[in-house]
């Protein structure tokens, strides 16, 4: 046993930085006994990699690594190497957008239309598929606005090769589902379309964007929309299920919807400025977690979210701009989570107990542990798992 428990030791990089955890309901978990509860987990689970990191009080208060970068090689996992982010990239567009309307660049409810010299239908992409040609017969885009977009209440599919019961369609084309602003269906497109329009107004790319208003300020030098030569000697590799080392894959091509390279090291700098701004001047987040759409789908994604439920009522499970919203005993909580092949990942803040954490995953098993990650880690029971599909492994 001693063995076992040294050998597991070894694959934890980085440290707590105090010695006990506050949690949301006023209990305390010893930051070594949270340690080993998470190697237990990784291991029962078959984990490959998981980065954690917590704040009290506004302030990181444990921050620790645990297994591999690369399975294969057996890489130690470290805090500062490069996850491919997924959709954190749209929690990070939320809140870039939410400060250019504090600057009054753009309106939250102004139809995007507006913004525009053509129709939408018409907009030029050097990559023809990104287009919105297929809706030109549907004049409800004129309706879409930058809210819409954020949260996820456009019409739009997810990706328009996946239909809404998540069959992948390699023929699909771009439709509404519902008329704009009725319902909540998660929307890469809808992004795409706003990050267009933003970068249409500025005259700035989403990189350049993202790196004047956040990256740089905040000291974020190993995150980008695009693919870095920095990064290519510090990444994370993503993992099956079975532990397959799956190939790093570079975008050239910044995406508000999913282009997101990030370090646990970086990413805890802009969850805790989004943690000491909240309810701040000149109010960033009070736009960015106001409740837009009640959420009443039985699931995120698939069949299932076709069907409504009132099984999130008890904590009005809604949408703000690019992050979800639940509200508990505690106070709201503001919630994003990303998910691609070989990367898993859940962030959750509850600004009014100060209190949060990130979690960042190489592994397509790490959801299999989130529920009861939150819960030793924070106390949060509140996270809608089975809406967000985070089955435990050990569940029958």
């Amino acid at each position: 046993m001693k063995v076992l428990l040294l050998f597991f030791s070894l694959l934890i990089v980085g440290c707590s930085t105090k010695s006990e955890i506050n949690r949301l309901d006023g209990s305390k978990i010893n930051a070594s006994e949270l340690s080993l509860k998470i190697q237990s987990l990784v291991k029962s689970a078959n984990v490959t990699g998981i980065a954690i990191s917590i704040f009290n009080t506004n302030e990181i208060v444990f921050k620790e690594a645990f297994g591999y970068a690369n399975y294969k090689t057996k890489d130690s996992l470290q805090t500062d190497q490069v996850f491919y982010g997924a959709s954190l990239s749209k929690a990070v567009f939320g809140y870039l957008v939410a400060d250019l309307v504090i600057d009054g660049t753009i309106e939250l409810d102004r139809p995007l239309q507006e913004y525009l010299d053509v129709p939408i239908p018409q907009l030029h992409f050097e990559k023809e598929w990104k287009g919105f040609q297929e809706i030109a017969d549907d004049t409800r885009y004129e309706k879409v606005t930058a809210r819409m977009c954020l949260s996820h209440t456009t019409g739009f599919p997810n990706w328009r090769w996946i239909n809404r019961q998540g069959v992948f369609e390699p023929e699909g084309k771009l439709q509404f589902y519902f008329d704009p602003g009725t319902q909540y269906s998660y929307s890469g497109e809808a992004m795409m379309l706003l990050q267009y329009v933003v970068e249409h107004i500025t005259g700035k790319g989403l990189e350049q964007l993202a790196r004047e208003r956040i990256f740089k300020p905040l000291n974020m030098d190993m995150t980008s929309y695009v693919w870095q030569n920095r990064f290519k000697e510090n990444y994370v590799n993503g993992h099956t299920s079975n532990q397959v080392v799956l190939q790093k894959d570079t975008e050239d091509e910044a995406g508000a919807a999913g282009s997101l390279e990030t370090t646990l090291d970086d990413y805890e700098k802009f969850v805790k400025h989004i943690l000491q701004q909240s309810g701040k001047p000149p109010n960033v987040t009070k736009l960015m977690f106001t409740p837009n759409i009640k959420i009443q789908s039985k699931m995120q994604f698939g069949p299932l979210s076709l069907e409504n439920t009132a099984e999130n009522d008890n904590i009005e499970l809604n949408y703000g701009l690019g992050w979800g919203l639940l509200r508990s005993p505690y106070g709201y909580g503001a919630f994003k989570e990303g998910h691609s092949e070989g990367f898993q990942h859940y962030s959750i803040i509850f600004p009014e107990k100060q209190i949060g954490i990130i979690i960042l995953s190489n592994s397509d098993n790490a959801e299999r542990i989130f529920k009861e990650l939150l819960e030793i880690s924070i106390a949060d029971i509140y996270t809608p798992w089975r809406w967000e599909n985070y089955i435990p492994y050990d569940s029958k």
